[in-house]
């Protein structure tokens, strides 16, 4: 009897934790939305990077940084601190550094290199199963995407309770020729 209990006690624990876990990622997956893009992808140039963020909920919050995951080294990230305050159901942006969002992703790297341009990396799409596929194809204009993991980190105000949840970006690509 004593077994039964806690291992009814352990799952239920499990499912919980489960659940907690669950939560925040449909808190971020519906909340934190972000595009980040720069004019030097592709390009000689030492632009910067910008980053547009929309907290579609009703709490505010701060993103205090995105980490890029999937490097070939498996503890290896690419934290991008951003410390950025979102007032509920607002936009918010600003001007950073430039950072390396490039290297470490076959997909990423390989697209790259046959000439495409970087657009944005975002989390969102019309069509979130899209994966490495041409979504568009004519004469003109083509559009490639890959997907990479990340995990964002978040305070809400309010409570002050922190927050984190792993998801994916687009890298979105184009790419136009003469025809």
């Amino acid at each position: 009897m004593d077994f039964t209990v806690r291992s009814i006690t352990a799952i239920i624990a499990a499912s919980f934790s489960f659940q907690t876990l669950a939560q925040d990622q449909l808190a971020v997956d519906e909340t934190i939305k972000f595009a980040l893009f720069s004019a030097a992808w592709g390009e000689n140039t030492d632009d910067g990077l910008k980053v547009v963020v929309q907290n579609l909920s009703e709490q505010s919050v701060r993103l205090e940084r995105i980490d890029f995951l999937d490097l070939p080294e498996k503890a290896a990230t690419v934290e991008l601190e951003l410390n950025l305050e979102l007032p509920a159901n607002k936009y918010a942006q600003r001007e950073l550094a430039p950072v390396d969002l490039l290297s470490g992703d076959d997909c990423v790297a390989r697209t790259m290199a046959e000439n495409w341009k970087l657009v944005e990396i975002s989390n969102y799409t019309l069509n979130p199963s899209v994966r490495n596929l041409i979504i568009e194809d004519t004469n003109s204009f083509r559009i490639y995407q890959c997907v990479r993991s990340v995990r964002l980190h978040w305070l809400e105000l309010s409570d002050h309770s922190e927050h984190e949840s792993e998801g994916w970006v687009l890298y979105h690509f184009e790419s136009r020729s003469d025809g």
